[in-house]
């Protein structure tokens, strides 16, 4: 049997620490690290039997494993979107990934940096930000006292002159001044979280520390594709090793400035791996940019020695919503209208069962529910599926006809949570709506999709015209 089927017959453990949220001269420093398209098994932790990632395991052995963690979206946008405001995106309408030029996150919204920076931390932001690329939506701007990384959604990993350069939202900035810089830009953010621990290390701070690994494109040091020469996803398998290795650094560097005890470290992807950088999504059916569980169920990991008992499981529904409020619980930020639950409680033993009795998803055309064990996925002008993944993980046999009390009850709370919705503020492309939608419908019937990208959708149309 594969390793991660182990992850699924794990029970719940009830985990034993002080309830009690600390006092303000002793809040934690918090850090946010997110992987960026990393399929659902692709760490040790996980259950990978083929990527080493030795350093993401021993945090996830000094700290919580969730199993059923999602994001609040399928691409990697609106789940950024989601995941800083502790809101689900379609609220404020970024429901769609591909942001049009002068438009990015609703200024109307609090992020993370804002409610910790206005509690008295030091905020930091380091990596990718793709949330917008205007003077209004810098990360400066957004509550974040320092900003190193880039404003696009993806960029090359070494020195490029066509990115580098004045004015390319792909451009590596520090704060607001665009930037040279060499070697490896995993190493490149990871030795910066390493800085900024040393400039800040005797005050409270928060660290957004957002990888581009491992997103495209594919490119990897030379001396880690050769650690992994003749691996069957070689590319992969050295730009996890990386991220996990300048991972490894950061902790290594709170341990030796003893300060691991009291921080409180989330780990998690910003959505379900790729169909194009080799992940992995194990039991789960479809990927990043779709409704199935593959798309939005992700690798999710809590760490804080000084307050959670480690090495354990914890297998109820939770949302990269409950990040902020979480954050909002320890550090007293006292924010208002957040969607995430604080999820110390449920670790304490305080609280028993699932932090949510239900999580939402809505993307265009496509939207879904988890109701417990129960998902309810919807295309629009095509139908439904409803699966109790309890006994079908692969969302493979629909259930509608056998349970149709349980499957109207699941439309009735999607359609009742889309009231309080507003409309997208843009939609994606033309095409890639059309791929999606095809992608959806493939799914649904249990057929691999004709195409997943646009310049497979020209070839398939053309070749089926003849």
């Amino acid at each position: 049997m594969k390793n991660y089927w182990v992850l699924f017959l794990i029970t719940s453990a009830c985990l034993s620490c002080s309830p009690n949220i600390q006092s303000e001269d002793d809040r934690p420093n918090i850090i946010v690290i997110i992987a960026d398209d990393a399929g659902y098994i692709d760490f040790g932790f996980m259950g990978s039997p083929d990527l080493k990632t030795p350093e993401l395991d021993k945090l996830a052995s000094r700290g919580v494993i969730f199993t059923d963690a999602h994001t609040s979206a399928s691409v990697c946008a609106p789940s950024r979107a989601g995941l800083i405001t502790g809101k689900y995106q379609q609220r404020f309408g970024f429901e769609c990934n591909a942001i049009p030029q002068g438009m990015g996150l609703d200024l109307k919204q609090s992020t993370m940096g804002d409610a910790l920076q206005s509690a008295g931390y030091k905020t930091i932001a380091i990596g990718k930000w793709h949330l917008g690329n205007g003077p209004s939506y810098h990360p400066n701007e957004r509550g974040f006292d320092e900003f190193y990384g880039f404003l696009a959604g993806a960029r090359s990993y070494f020195y490029n002159k066509n990115e580098d350069k004045k004015g390319s939202p792909k451009a590596i900035l520090q704060n607001k001044q665009r930037v040279d810089f060499s070697g490896y830009l995993t190493d490149v953010f990871g030795n910066k979280a390493v800085e900024y621990i040393d400039l800040y290390k005797k005050e409270p701070f928060f660290m957004y520390l957002s990888f581009n690994a491992v997103h495209t494109p594919m490119e990897a040091k030379v001396e880690d594709l050769e650690k992994f020469k003749g691996h069957s996803r070689q590319e992969l398998a050295a730009m996890t090793w990386s991220m996990d290795q300048n991972i490894g650094k950061l902790v290594h560097k709170l341990e030796k400035e003893e300060l691991l005890n009291n921080t409180l470290i989330f780990f998690l992807s910003d959505n379900g791996g790729a169909t194009n950088n080799q992940s992995d999504c194990g039991p789960l059916k479809g990927w990043k940019g779709n409704k199935f569980e593959g798309g939005h169920r992700v690798p999710f990991v809590l760490s804080w020695p000084a307050q959670i008992k480690p090495g354990s499981t914890f297998n109820g529904l939770t949302s990269s919503l409950d990040i902020f409020a979480t954050i909002d619980a320890v550090a007293k930020t006292e924010q208002s209208g957040l969607d995430g639950v604080n999820l110390i409680p449920y670790l304490s033993g305080e609280k028993q069962g699932n932090p949510h009795p239900s999580l939402f998803w809505r993307k265009d055309k496509m939207a879904a529910l988890r109701k417990g064990q129960f998902k309810l996925v919807r295309l629009e002008d095509y139908g439904y599926r409803y699966y109790n993944l309890a006994e079908d993980i692969g969302e493979t046999t629909s259930l509608e006809t056998i349970m149709p009390d349980g499957f109207s009850n699941s439309k009735e709370d999607l359609e009742l949570w889309e009231r309080d919705l507003v409309s997208p503020s843009w939609l994606e492309e033309e095409t890639w709506n059309q791929v999606t939608y095809e992608i959806h419908q493939a799914l649904m019937e249990n057929r691999t999709p004709n195409y997943v990208n646009p310049r497979q959708m020209t070839r398939y149309r053309k070749r089926t015209k003849k």
